[in-house]
């Protein structure tokens, strides 16, 4: 996925130290960096934004952090927002981005499975919903709205200018329920392994959202199971919690390359 996918990121370890995640006091963004020119996105699309916190407040925050369960251990994701530097930490591994590379550190002899230029930022982008889709370079067409257990939900498109990010062909579908505008539903296509684009869309539910700083977040995302391009039954899911969300920015050290880590090509 995108920047953030794989674009869509919690301690670096620097001669076997760890580094503290200290935040530091960073200024207040001026009334013109905090003003959000709304008429670049389709009004839907605003809504969905205002229906979450707005896009201004959202724009305020400059790190993010949260945990989830993945294979039975706690994995830490933090985020610069603003440059997009990220960190993945488990017990095992240490998966970063500085702001140009990518970067695996083994904290003992257990293989790290998985495509770390994949997966480095892929649940920050999941998770960071729907304001990833305010991003630079991209392009909004309309969707036909997604019909499932008999409810509608109205939709809008999102595709990416060509050479934005490392999968510029991938799309997205974010669906929105119709009477109070909060996202309930991503459709998006999967390039980074063909780098060509895809035929089959994949679908993940937003149904639970918690408040941080005035912003909506997803309390859990639903992965579900899909077939000639529609969700179908639940596969799995994703819960969030210890969540961050702060105007300070963070100790940038913590996404620099360790010395023992091993730079991904």
């Amino acid at each position: 996925m995108k920047n953030f996918i794989y674009l869509f990121i919690a301690a670096s370890i620097f001669s076997c130290k760890d580094v503290k995640k200290e935040t530091v006091e960073t200024p207040e963004a001026t009334e013109t960096e905090a003003v959000v020119v709304e008429s670049n996105y389709p009004e839907a699309l605003v809504k969905v934004f205002e229906a979450h916190g707005g896009l201004d407040q959202w724009k305020k925050m400059r790190f993010l952090e949260f945990t989830m369960k993945k294979n039975g251990v706690d994995e830490v994701t933090s985020t610069d927002l603003w440059n997009r530097k990220s960190l993945v930490e488990t017990p095992d591994h240490k998966l970063g981005y500085d702001g140009k590379q990518v970067w695996l550190q083994n904290k003992n002899d257990t293989e790290y499975k998985g495509k770390p230029k994949f997966y480095y930022n892929l649940m920050s982008y999941f998770y960071a919903m729907p304001f990833i889709l305010a991003d630079d370079g991209i392009v909004y067409s309309d969707i036909a709205p997604l019909v499932f257990e008999g409810k509608t939900y109205p939709g809008i498109k999102v595709g990416y200018e060509s050479g934005v990010g490392e999968s510029p062909e991938d799309e997205y579908a974010l669906y929105y329920n119709p009477d109070t505008y909060k996202m309930e539903w991503l459709g998006y296509t999967v390039t980074f392994f063909t780098k060509e684009k895809a035929k089959e869309w994949h679908f993940r539910k937003y149904s639970e959202w918690e408040e941080f700083n005035g912003v909506l977040l997803p309390k859990t995302i639903v992965r579900y199971e899909y077939e000639n391009n529609l969700p179908t039954t639940v596969h799995s899911e994703n819960n969030f919690y210890n969540v961050k969300l702060t105007k300070e920015q963070v100790n940038q050290d913590i996404f620099e390359l360790p010395e023992d880590a091993q730079l991904v090509e």
